[in-house]
């Protein structure tokens, strides 16, 4: 459990550490003629680059309350079924159906069953309900690597912290979300990073960014299509799959008149709108 309850000091030196290889990795790549998808909109130039990096740095901080609060959330729930006893026993020394698999399976239907719940999530903050949330991610005008931090508290809380909360109490294994967690902070900065590839017959088994900068277009151009995180056999089974052939998205940023660009402003615009539309 040391990945759930790790201290914002630990968190914070590995988004760091995370940060400056994907700052490297991705400036190179950027510098290669013809592997852009966007051509002379390099990283560091974004519209919102500010934005990007003033939200790179809150999420270590918050990541491990959000963690914990999606942690005791779903006890909290489990309360009237279990005893605090089991509760504790239970996430220190893993129960549930999952944990009568060998770890190699566990693990891969840990993967499989995360990467659906947040292909639903997504769904679910694509609604009216939920997308003034969502909206703050879908509020990049130039979507890069580091767009992939830029996503508002509530939006983490119930779609990536939720699931994998989950896919705990069904016995998920703590070195399952060990080796979790670099894996999704790399392949978020890959799918969002301004890059063509769509790796050929793999773009049917991997997410990749000419697939997932469709998403971050104009609803009739594909924002409402690529919600997969890794595995796009997710769109392909509920019809939301779009990677036309020839075509590269060039315009991003799906919001309403007047959304606000700057980091705190983002962060209350949600509630702002809900009140409004209850006033």
């Amino acid at each position: 459990m040391n990945e759930i309850a790790a201290p914002p000091i630990a968190a914070a030196t590995k988004a760091l550490a995370l940060f400056l290889l994907g700052g490297g990795v991705f400036t190179a790549l950027a510098l290669i003629p013809g592997q852009s998808c966007n051509p002379g909109r390099p990283w560091w130039r974004a519209r919102g680059l500010a934005t990007d990096l003033a939200y790179m740095a809150m999420t270590p901080l918050i990541g491990p309350v959000l963690r914990a609060v999606s942690l005791f959330g779903i006890a909290a729930l489990l309360l009237s079924f279990f005893s605090v006893e089991q509760l504790y026993d239970h996430l220190q020394n893993g129960r549930g159906p999952l944990t009568a698999l060998p770890f190699p399976w566990r693990f891969a239907v840990f993967f499989a069953l995360l990467d659906l719940l947040l292909y639903l999530t997504h769904r679910l903050f694509h609604t009216r309900l939920l997308w003034p949330f969502h909206a703050v991610h879908h509020s990049a005008m130039d979507v890069d690597w580091t767009t992939g931090y830029r996503m508002h508290p509530v939006n983490l809380l119930l779609g990536v912290y939720l699931s994998i909360a989950v896919l705990i109490f069904l016995g998920a294994p703590p070195l399952a979300l060990a080796i979790f967690a670099p894996i999704d902070a790399a392949w978020s900065f890959f799918v969002h990073s301004n890059l063509n590839w769509t790796l050929g017959p793999l773009r049917f088994i991997v997410t990749t960014p000419a697939f997932h900068r469709w998403h971050h277009t104009a609803p009739d151009r594909g924002g409402e299509t690529n919600f997969a995180a890794f595995f796009p056999v997710w769109d392909i089974l509920f019809g939301t799959f779009r990677m036309p052939a020839g075509e590269r998205p060039s315009d991003y940023g799906v919001v309403e008149p007047g959304f606000p660009q700057g980091f705190l402003a983002q962060l209350v615009h949600p509630f702002r709108a809900a009140r409004r539309k209850r006033g």
